[in-house]
């Protein structure tokens, strides 16, 4: 049999581990920013990115957050990116010495809708899947584009049956 189930080709994110690779992505970013290595602010792209973002901002110490709001997925069917709540235009400006973060770029298309927003943007994510990686200018972790990634906000304990009674 040839077909998978969806936990056979998943790649399960516990939270820590998502608190861990947060951490060293913010590592990565750490005296990267345009102005002297510093930040202006960091920009969650909603939902998945609001646990990076908080994680980067803390590990940083950027005081100014503010989100994104993409729409690109139905369940677990892929839209198109509409944005449904923009951050603050002032601060945003053209991007520049504004760190994006997202959990996961995948097709890259959300990141794409808002790197031609904010063109000068750093665009950093904790997960890249190939199609998607053009989009992030530093992220941590490549998974393969058929992976599924469950993250610990999607998921909830409970018991499994064995593949073998």
């Amino acid at each position: 049999m040839t077909d998978r189930l969806p936990h056979e080709k998943g790649f399960h994110i516990s939270w820590d581990q998502i608190h861990r690779d947060s951490r060293a992505l913010a590592w990565r970013l750490d005296g990267q920013g345009p102005d002297g290595g510093a930040w202006k602010a960091v920009v969650a792209v909603t939902r998945g990115g609001m646990a990076p973002a908080m994680i980067v901002s803390r590990e940083l110490d950027i005081r100014t957050v503010d989100t994104i709001s993409v729409k690109s997925y139905d369940n677990q069917s892929q839209a198109d990116a509409v944005v449904l709540k923009a951050p603050d235009a002032e601060l945003m400006g053209d991007g520049t010495g504004i760190l994006i973060v997202d959990d996961l770029v995948d097709s890259g298309k959300t990141l794409e809708l808002i790197r031609g927003m904010y063109p000068k943007a750093h665009f950093a994510t904790v997960y890249a899947k190939p199609k998607g990686k053009p989009q992030v200018d530093t992220y941590i972790t490549e998974v393969s584009q058929d992976t599924w990634i469950f993250f610990p906000w999607d998921m909830a304990l409970q018991y499994v049956e064995p593949y073998r009674k």
